[in-house]
């Protein structure tokens, strides 16, 4: 996609994409895009999203108008650049993640919201149940904390493990959740865990700064938003100080992290892009069931796990979606 115009926004980024003179006009219908990212690592799922969309007939540039509002990280940032889409008047907010979708949440509660969410929309306050949403919002919740699981696929990996660290973003809602779950996991199987908080890049840069210091033998990145964006600067840090770390997104493992495990994000926004599909065509966010992943993704990148000096066993090579050779 070609950036055609640039607007920084309240210290917030605007990306819109102007198709024609009449697109002020409303000549098209309008969806706005609030993620609390940069737009870089967003695009994968910025082009699935709008796979969808064009599989309900929609299709950028054509028959729709799509505003983009990034916040760069800052999710602070957020409620401003949600209101901002209001006061555009868009027909639609798409919401890539729990922060951006209670944001717009409240924003507004009579344009529709279409979210790809957490674990838990109904705790997070998005619906009131994920059979009958109720309001304004519905989408495609994800099983975003099964860090227990990551755990436990991690601790199969690496040998002798004792020490874990899990990296969490202290911003994003589901992060107490997400600390408990596997404060219970590690004490299960008798682990040593300490939480790292990053919710910037130099918190980052400080938390594996710390984890020699800890003596970690392993380390668990939690889901979310902002670690996502940052997944390079992550799995570069992993490799430096030779971290056998587990994420939440195939995409990490693509990028050279050493295992992964979770649904696919760009099956989820491709679903996303439907249902904004069905609402631009008249159906209630109120009566749209909230969807969610029936599959998951293990991804083992066998490159990296050379270079760690770790031996894949045979069974989780033969468990493995997808193995990065």
């Amino acid at each position: 996609m070609r950036r055609r115009e640039l607007i920084f926004l309240l210290g917030g980024t605007a990306f819109t994409w102007p198709v024609s003179s009449g697109a002020q006009q409303k000549a098209m219908p309008v969806i706005g895009v609030l993620s609390p990212a940069s737009y870089d690592p967003f695009s994968t799922f910025v082009t699935a999203f709008r796979q969808g969309l064009s599989e309900a007939g929609y299709v950028e540039g054509e028959n729709l108008a799509i505003e983009y509002r990034f916040a760069e990280g800052h999710y602070d940032r957020l409620p401003a650049l949600a209101a901002d889409l209001v006061g555009r008047k868009v027909d639609l907010i798409m919401a890539n993640s729990p922060p951006a979708a209670l944001a717009a949440k409240s924003a507004t509660s009579t344009i529709p919201i279409v979210f790809r969410g957490g674990t838990d929309p109904v705790g997070d306050g998005l619906v009131a149940s994920l059979a009958r949403p109720g309001g304004n919002l519905t989408g495609v919740s994800l099983a975003d904390d099964v860090t227990a699981k990551r755990l436990q696929l991690l601790s199969e990996l690496v040998p002798r493990v004792g020490v874990i660290a899990l990296m969490v973003n202290p911003n994003t809602p589901s992060a107490e959740r997400v600390i408990r779950d596997l404060q219970e996991a590690a004490r299960t199987k008798g682990l040593q865990l300490h939480v790292l908080k990053a919710g910037s890049e130099s918190e980052i840069n400080s938390a594996f700064a710390s984890l020699v210091q800890l003596h970690v033998d392993a380390l668990v990145v939690a889901a979310d938003p902002f670690l996502s964006s940052r997944r390079e600067q992550l799995v570069a840090l992993a490799s430096r100080h030779a971290v056998p770390s587990s994420y939440a997104w195939r995409e990490f493992a693509a990028s050279g992290g050493l295992i992964s495990y979770g649904p696919s994000l760009t099956s989820a926004f491709r679903l996303v892009g439907h249902y904004a599909g069905k609402v631009l065509k008249g159906a209630k966010p109120a009566d749209l069931p909230v969807q969610q992943p029936t599959t998951f993704e293990l991804v083992i990148n066998l490159k990296t796990a050379e270079a760690l000096g770790l031996t894949v066993p045979q069974s989780m090579l033969m468990r493995a979606d997808e193995v990065i050779e």
